[in-house]
């Protein structure tokens, strides 16, 4: 699957993703059940490769 953006849409990809990026890894660290966490790993692991895809470092600005 090929999807073009304008910077624009590109920019706001990336800000929702490192928002959505940032609770999980909140809501990962107060969670207990390990099964539910361990999904949420899995989730963030493939949160992780799309952004690396889309070329956003973890550690770009807000």
């Amino acid at each position: 699957m090929e999807l073009q953006l304008t910077l624009q849409e590109e920019q706001l990809v990336a800000e929702v993703l490192r928002q959505y990026q940032r609770e999980l890894r909140l809501e990962i660290s107060h969670t207990d059940h390990h099964e539910f966490k361990s999904r949420l790993r899995e989730r963030a692991q493939v949160l992780e490769g799309v952004l690396e895809r889309l070329g956003v470092s973890q550690f770009a600005a807000n």
